[in-house]
């Protein structure tokens, strides 16, 4: 399972309303979602039934987020590349973004 969400650090509080896609290593999209109010989007939120093990990306087009702010951006989408190994595990990758730098790590 995968889940993620965002955190603006610029106003510390969630990202709402971005959307986030979820790409295999081919590129080919496999979920679509919205990050809710807090932020989030759920594993089942992406629909997904069940992922094997490989590298996937996640995309988020925050350009929409930071002009719905009237914040410019530097980055107008984040790209998060991660490898599933244990796909019975739950793979949770959160974003912190501001509008000049963004950064992730794996949580639980």
């Amino acid at each position: 399972m995968i889940s993620t969400h965002i955190l603006d650090t610029h106003l510390g509080k969630p990202a709402a309303n971005v959307i986030v896609q979820l790409l295999d290593a081919n590129g080919s999209i496999l979920a679509t979602a919205k990050t809710n109010a807090d932020g989030r989007i759920t594993s089942d939120a992406f629909a997904l039934n069940e992922i094997q093990a490989g590298d996937y990306c996640l995309n988020f087009a925050v350009a929409d987020y930071f002009k719905s702010l009237y914040i410019n951006t530097f980055f107008p989408k984040a790209a998060i590349h991660f490898t599933v190994e244990d796909a019975s595990q739950h793979y949770h990758i959160p974003l912190l973004i501001n509008a000049f730098s963004y950064s992730t790590y794996r949580g639980s």
